[in-house]
């Protein structure tokens, strides 16, 4: 069952990212999907309506907010799922259902769904807010990710390298699309998450010199290169 998790950002350089591995190697585990460098990448499409209301929520810091995505990894169109990321009072859930590419395909190209396509609440309230909000695809966003994993409290610690944005949102399933960087050379994001607890000794090994939390958000940055 999902449950609202503890989410924590911060920009990092590769120095920093460096040394942070270099801390969290005999601590935590590399997620296994990461590949054999313990990296894997991630491919998302975001959605937003007619007036933009995500968009506007980011930049407004509205909360609660949610945002509808696909994501795939490594460029796998076999595999596909439709998110639902909501924050609120500080904390994030993140929502599911898998998808099939004929399916993915329709999302992407905006025609209009029949509700009972999957047997997903997540499935359903993207195809209400399709009809009544005109959810559309906005922006692809591309990154490489490395994972770690500590079982107890359910922690995640990842390494979000080369965020870039893409517009060519019909090519999202594609193995390769082109994109562009949208952070300055050498700047990377670190994120941390947590159910309720995380444990000292991981806490204490993310403490580095002029690491400050920040409220990043992909999706904004993306859609603000893609808007420019």
């Amino acid at each position: 069952m999902s449950k609202y998790r503890h989410e924590y950002k911060y920009i990092c350089s590769d120095t920093q990212l460096v040394l942070l591995r270099n801390r969290l190697e005999g601590l935590m585990e590399y997620d296994k999907y990461a590949g054999q460098d313990g990296t894997y990448m991630i491919r998302s499409l975001y959605f937003d309506d007619y007036l933009d209301s995500c968009l506007r929520d980011n930049i407004n810091g509205t909360d609660p907010r949610e945002k509808f995505r696909l994501r795939l990894y490594n460029g796998d169109a076999s595999y596909i799922r439709l998110e639902l990321k909501r924050k609120e009072r500080g904390k994030t859930l993140k929502s599911s259902c898998r998808i099939d590419e004929e399916l993915c395909e329709k999302m992407v190209r905006g025609v209009p769904l029949k509700m009972d396509a999957v047997d997903s609440k997540v499935y359903r309230k993207f195809c209400l807010m399709q009809h009544t909000r005109l959810l559309k695809p906005k922006v692809i966003v591309e990154y490489d990710r490395v994972p770690y994993v500590y079982r107890d409290g359910n922690v995640r610690v990842t390494f979000d390298r080369n965020i870039r944005s893409g517009a060519a949102i019909e090519r999202f399933m594609e193995k390769n699309v082109i994109t562009r960087p949208v952070m300055s050379c050498g700047q990377h994001v670190l994120e941390v998450k947590f159910d309720e607890l995380i444990p000292d000794f991981i806490y204490s090994a993310i403490q580095i010199e002029k690491l400050q939390q920040t409220t990043y958000s992909k999706y904004y940055i993306c859609r603000k290169y893609s808007l420019g």
